[in-house]
């Protein structure tokens, strides 16, 4: 019986150890991320060749013309289905200043929950985080250069550090109900930082500043606030990438493996972008290019690659969802290992922007075609994704 004992307890050791030694080759950034986390990363790996996930920026919200009602999404009111993939951002839950109006309690909590509503549904989480200018005050917009005065040293650092102490407390509040798990996040912040729009951009602070911004923050999240539900995704703009010089260009202020998880783009340029004056057969091409270049540095790197924001905006184009957004990514073997595509939100009109909607409402002209689009069968939605938070 000792011996009998005795074998078994090496045998329980080696099993263990072999799954160790699997989720240690998934080089995440975080060695003691959630269960749950590990899981979602290895079946989104495991995935990725053979489906794409479909994604819609604030879905839950409001829609092109309703605002706050609940269970309701555009996506599900054309397609029967919710999103497989909630994109949501950070700044809803940060005031802009210490002067702000109270009000943020109550969008973190709306945010919390519409976060474990998708949980529970089997969604995925993704968080992008528009930051206000840290040192102006103003919107994200304004390109006051203010990386250097976050960063340690900087006259904005222990306000940046306060940003992210609110930031780690949300995410560690994002328990699921029944067994208290924790939710895990895809943390995207400074996306697009290859641009010069925003005050993180390229165009306002130099690349090893962006780099220190990068890996403080991942530093001080995990290490500091011990938040161990995230993955973390950096995603630059296609339209400051050079095709013809896509390696150099992408990689612009990439802080390291050890520091990001998933390789994304963000492309509406290829996809019908009114600046891009290219013909459309030729943006369709690049369009191809750009996931093919975006999949084989991830492949290098192994890791995840994501399209991590695209699309057109008020969809003029009715079969743009099958014959441009999902013909590009069946294009070939290396374009389908896209993991998801996340398209932006749909504004409502009467309280917010006209026209600004990147997903269909019902009676819009794309409407039939995106049902078309959900219906195949590569492209998940959320009544079609596995258990994606299990082994």
């Amino acid at each position: 019986m000792r011996i009998l004992t005795f074998y078994l307890t090496i045998f329980i050791f080696l099993t263990l150890l072999i799954s160790c030694s699997r989720d240690m080759d998934l080089g995440l950034v975080d060695t003691n991320t959630t269960r749950e986390t590990r899981n979602l990363y290895k079946n989104l790996m495991h995935i990725a060749p053979d489906a794409v996930l479909f994604g819609h920026q604030n879905t839950l919200a409001y829609g092109v013309h309703w605002r706050g009602d609940p269970n309701r999404s555009d996506v599900k009111d054309v397609t029967g289905s919710f999103p497989a993939v909630y994109g949501w951002d950070a700044h809803n839950i940060l005031p802009a200043t210490s002067t702000d109006p109270p009000g943020y309690e109550a969008q973190s909590n709306r945010l919390r929950n519409w976060i474990r509503d998708g949980y529970s549904r089997g969604g995925v989480i993704t968080m992008s985080w528009h930051m206000w200018n840290p040192v102006t005050g103003r919107n994200f917009y304004d390109t006051t250069p203010a990386v250097y005065a976050i960063l340690p040293g900087g006259d904005r650092h222990e306000y940046y550090r306060d940003q992210l102490d609110t930031l780690a407390l949300f995410f560690n509040s994002l328990t699921a109900e029944p067994d208290g798990e924790l939710i895990p996040v895809i943390f995207r912040p400074f996306h697009e930082h290859n641009g010069d729009w925003f005050w993180w951009c390229k165009a306002f602070t130099t690349e090893e500043d962006f780099i220190t911004l990068w890996q403080f923050t991942i530093e001080y999240l995990r290490d500091e606030k011990n938040v161990h539900n995230l993955l973390y995704a950096i995603s630059p703009d296609r339209s400051r990438i050079d095709l013809d010089n896509f390696r150099e260009d992408f990689l612009w202020g990439y802080p390291g493996d050890e520091y990001v998880d998933i390789i994304g783009i963000d492309n509406y340029w290829d996809l019908g972008h009114p600046a891009n004056k290219t013909p459309a057969p030729e943006q369709f091409g690049q369009f191809i290019r750009s996931l093919e270049y975006t999949v084989e540095i991830a492949r290098e790197k192994n890791k995840l690659a994501a399209l991590t924001e695209a699309g057109l905006e008020a969809i003029p184009d009715p079969v743009f969802w099958t014959e441009t957004l999902l013909a590009g990514i069946l294009a070939n073997d290396i374009t389908r290992e896209i993991s998801w595509v996340l398209v932006w939100r749909n504004a409502n009109m009467e309280t917010d922007r006209q026209n600004h909607y990147y997903a269909p409402y019902p009676g819009q002209v794309s409407a039939e075609d995106f049902i078309r689009f959900q219906e195949h069968p590569f492209v998940l939605f959320e009544d079609d994704v596995p258990d994606l938070y299990k082994r």
